[in-house]
């Protein structure tokens, strides 16, 4: 094959190593189209016997190359090229919960932190198991990295095992893999109690309180709910979980906790028509800031961590290589909804 006889000429180059001379030898056969997709690579085996190098180090060359995305290894069939895309430095699979305004946030930051060399192809799950192991199933092992939003289900753990911890960053949600693998994720029970008890004189305006929370639909954490309903109760606060919002129902001296952008939309369009004012006669609290939250109405008061930096900090760990644990801190934006 063309590409043994290329990997054989830079054997002569005495400034690069056995590995950049195989891992070269690929790309210059695919840029000069002598090797187009679909087509098979030589096996190991064909390598040691024509080249001569050690069969850990053909594999080492074959790995880089599937990091980058431009092969792909086949269960007793061998090595197959997969892209032409031979500038990228690696190829990274991002799966998320959904694209809404905060995770548009953080891919954007992400997007522009990596720059052009990096690939990423973006997957969501919108919190459904069945989708989750359908993405699984169709991305693993074809990625030199892989970012994902878990969710919090014992059942998948194994899924995200299967995943080397060094190819693996866990992202948003926080799910106990182990010692040896890296998360920049965000706590929700603590912070969520935290912030209401801060607001409580605010809180105390209302003449109740409503978090509309939907564990399934909203891809919202229960330790939201957990630490809602303990606030509740320790500061005998009147209030309840709604588990989703009826158009037209917004009542004056209500408070609502609205995790979900949708319904902060709705509710928002129903005191437009109802000529209420937000701040006044209904008080608004909202998950997850975003640049709108900051204006609209004045702005509204929000509970979120800063999905920028965590995109930052995720560039960072994958530029780095290095083992990254981080619970992200959460913010509370005081502005005038409430």
């Amino acid at each position: 094959m063309q590409v043994i006889n290329k990997i054989i000429v830079l054997k002569q180059n005495p400034n690069l190593s056995k590995h950049e001379q195989l891992v070269q030898g690929v790309i210059d056969a695919i840029e000069e189209n002598e090797l187009a997709v679909g087509d098979q690579l030589p096996s190991i085996n064909n390598m040691v016997e024509e080249i001569g190098f050690a069969r850990k180090t053909i594999f080492r060359a074959y790995e880089e190359l599937k990091e980058r995305g431009l092969i792909e290894s086949r269960k007793l069939k061998g090595y197959f090229v997969i892209s032409q895309e031979t500038n990228v430095t690696l190829r990274m699979a991002l799966m998320l919960f959904a694209f809404q305004s905060f995770q548009e946030e953080f891919y954007n930051t992400l997007r522009s932190e990596m720059g052009k060399r990096y690939q990423i192809d973006v997957f969501f799950h919108h919190n459904n198991v069945s989708i989750f192991e359908t993405i699984m199933a169709n991305i693993n092992g074809k990625y030199g990295m892989y970012v994902i939003a878990p969710i919090e289900n014992e059942k998948l753990k194994p899924l995200l095992k299967s995943i080397t911890p060094s190819k693996l960053l866990l992202v948003d949600r926080y799910l106990q893999l182990g010692p040896d693998y890296s998360y920049i994720s965000q706590e929700f029970e603590m912070p969520i109690y935290d912030s209401l008890v801060q607001l409580l004189p605010e809180i105390r305006k209302y003449k109740k309180f409503i978090l509309f929370f939907s564990e399934e639909t909203e891809h919202s954490p229960i330790g939201i709910q957990r630490a809602f309903e303990r606030f509740l109760v320790e500061f005998r606060v009147d209030g309840v979980v709604k588990y989703n919002y009826d158009p037209g129902s917004a009542k004056p001296d209500y408070l609502y906790f609205i995790l979900s952008d949708t319904i902060l939309w709705q509710v928002l369009r129903d005191c437009v028509q109802m000529n209420y004012t937000i701040g006044k006669d209904i008080g608004i609290l909202s998950q997850d800031d975003n640049v709108a939250k900051e204006f609209v109405y004045g702005g509204i008061t929000t509970i979120s961590t800063d999905f920028k930096e965590m995109a930052k900090k995720t560039a960072r760990h994958i530029k780095n290589g290095e083992k990254t644990q981080k619970i992200m801190p959460s913010n509370l934006m005081k502005r005038k909804s409430l």
